[in-house]
């Protein structure tokens, strides 16, 4: 009696060879990202040394040159993170600005802002307090430094206002003081997150901090 099933040494033979996986070429501007998302990672590790480009394309399992097609240096993959750093941030500001009255309430949004988005971001976290630009470029932390000039000037205008209407003789003086209290508050909390591993949340007891300031 004849079996109705084929036996595998009868199943035919495809004669044309196995096709060879490929790796999917990324679009234009993917790998960009994808290499920025890498320094970002290796930047959240507890402890981490400088960052190498030579780790950093071990890590993407491509070759150093291949990161150089897309950055010319690695002080301009920096420069990526702190654009990503300044257009988040800022959008947010200006959200907060044109919601809020100003005042110390702005302020205060302001200050739990930003630290919420070093909680969120813990590898920009350290570039935006410097640890990860040290012996890199010096341009990379002039930029930082007027991020947060920035953020001191907001912080200025928003509580000149509310001087005034506390009955300062000094309004500007007094909003001055109180935002370079906070600025360097921000800065304090941001560098005490990633000194610590990322263990000590920068949020810890902000309200009562923040109130205690303004």
């Amino acid at each position: 009696m004849q079996n109705d099933e084929q036996s595998a040494s009868d199943a035919p033979i495809s004669s044309e060879p196995a096709a060879v996986p490929t790796r999917k070429r990324p679009k234009p501007g993917e790998r960009r990202v994808q290499i920025l998302q890498a320094l970002a990672a290796m930047l959240e590790q507890p402890g981490a040394e400088r960052v190498t480009t030579a780790a950093l394309a071990a890590r993407l399992d491509v070759s150093e040159a291949a990161l150089y097609r897309h950055f010319a240096s690695k002080a301009q993959m920096f420069e990526g993170l702190i654009d990503f750093i300044e257009q988040s941030v800022f959008t947010l500001v200006n959200q907060i600005v044109e919601r809020d009255a100003v005042g110390t309430e702005q302020a205060a949004h302001i200050v739990a802002m930003l630290v919420q988005f070093a909680e969120k971001n813990p590898g920009m976290t350290r570039v935006m307090v410097g640890d990860a630009l040290v012996f890199e470029n010096e341009r990379l932390q002039s930029r930082m430094n007027q991020f947060f000039d920035k953020i001191e000037a907001t912080l200025r205008q928003a509580l000149r206002d509310a001087a005034a209407v506390d009955g300062s003789a000094t309004p500007s003086v007094d909003a001055q003081v109180r935002a370079s209290a906070l600025t360097a508050f921000v800065v304090g909390r941001l560098q005490r997150f990633a000194r610590s591993g990322f263990r000590r949340a920068p949020s810890e007891n902000l309200d009562a901090a923040v109130a205690l300031m303004l």
